[in-house]
């Protein structure tokens, strides 16, 4: 069958020149002879009437050009749509992509789009709503929603706010409950993950994939903020698995664990992100994997 290429461009995702990007797509899809259509990404995020365009003009891939948040937005309208998916990553963290061993080039990412292959991944549901690879609660998704307010964007800016939200940072109450077993715990944040990527090759779940049914459940415990980065660096460098016993599970400062579905009492109303954007939050989160969820064009 005929390839057919959709590229969506979000015009605000990163740093990157979008005009040098839409020139490069034109030259190499046309070396392609593959026959494409270049649309921006809208700020409603409303993209379902994408099923009966892909239907009606027999699109066989959809190009996403942007960050987490916009990936996000154009496959929760695709899940149910025999489509395969590209990502040229243009975001300011890029999890997905780069936990997909795409590369950040504009022409190694088409080299992927054009002679990569297409394999389901999974993704997940946080009540109603959709995530492709990460949500979070705490410190790093007040992280999001102060970077989303900045008018510049980027890796700096991210930085930035990320040391100044450190500074203040305070722990939050949760009462997590995964296959019957409950407890309560304060905590930093919490990072509910379908991807071994914060963004930027920060790794919070070192042992995740993409494709194994599992949910990855990062929980950074109370304690000293000099503590804090010592145990989040030995995390990061080790990533074992917390087994659940009632004698080691709860005495360790980072609970790391792995479940299909999950229920979150946000008890003292932390904030959420969703993909790296803010989401409104809530006092009770059930997380759930959505197998196979959608394919996902990856390096051969």
């Amino acid at each position: 069958m005929q390839r057919k290429i959709i590229y969506f461009i979000n015009p605000i995702s990163g740093t990157k020149n979008k005009g040098l990007v839409i020139e490069k797509i034109k030259e190499r899809t046309k070396q392609q002879n593959i026959p494409f259509e270049i649309l921006h990404t809208n700020a409603a995020g409303n993209y379902f009437y994408l099923k009966e365009k892909i239907d009606t003009e027999e699109i066989t891939d959809i190009v996403i050009c942007g960050g987490d948040g916009t990936i996000n937005k154009i496959v929760n309208a695709l899940l149910d749509v025999d489509v395969k998916v590209g990502i040229i990553p243009m975001g300011s963290g890029n999890g997905l992509a780069l936990a997909a061993k795409i590369p950040r080039q504009i022409d190694k990412a088409l080299d992927v789009i054009f002679t990569g292959k297409a394999s389901y991944i999974d993704s997940f549901f946080i009540n109603d709503s959709f995530s492709c690879m990460l949500c979070g609660l705490g410190f790093d998704a007040q992280v999001a929603h102060d970077f989303a307010s900045q008018q510049s964007r980027g890796l700096s800016t991210y930085v930035k706010q990320t040391i100044n939200n450190f500074l203040i940072a305070q722990p939050y109450l949760f009462e997590i409950t995964n296959v019957g077993n409950s407890f309560t715990t304060e905590a930093y944040f919490i990072s509910i993950a379908n991807s071994n990527q914060f963004g930027n090759n920060f790794t919070i779940a070192p042992k995740a994939s993409l494709s194994d049914g599992l949910l990855d459940v990062v929980v950074v415990k109370k304690m000293s903020k000099f503590r804090l980065l010592l145990s989040i660096l030995k995390h990061i460098s080790r990533g074992e698995i917390s087994e659940y016993n009632d004698k080691t599970f709860h005495d360790k400062d980072v609970l790391y664990f792995q479940t299909d579905k999950l229920i979150i009492r946000n008890l003292d109303r932390a904030p959420l992100h969703i993909d790296g954007d803010p989401a409104t939050t809530a006092g009770k989160f059930s997380f759930e994997i959505i197998p196979d969820a959608f394919k996902l064009i990856q390096p051969a």
